[in-house]
């Protein structure tokens, strides 16, 4: 006979689609460079605008962070 209490909170381990998981990984390889190119032309049109040099570098430098920390969140999403 099954015992009267409650099952646990647990919910039971979904095998994941190989199509969505080869999804989410290809995400990662543009992922990366996608930032970096984002934030040094965003940096390059202020840049132009604002007639300095120096915008581009930290633009680049934003860009390469914010791959970096998606990139992060993504692998951290994937293993939990």
């Amino acid at each position: 006979m099954p015992p009267s209490t409650p099952p646990d909170n647990r919910k039971p381990e979904k095998k994941q689609n190989p199509w969505v998981q080869v999804g989410r990984y290809s995400q990662l390889a543009l992922m990366l460079p996608a930032g970096t190119v984002v934030g040094w032309l965003a940096g390059s049109a202020l840049d132009r605008w604002l007639h300095t040099s120096w915008i581009s570098i930290v633009g680049l430098f934003l860009g390469i962070a914010a791959g970096m920390i998606e990139l992060i969140r993504t692998v951290l999403r994937d293993t939990k």
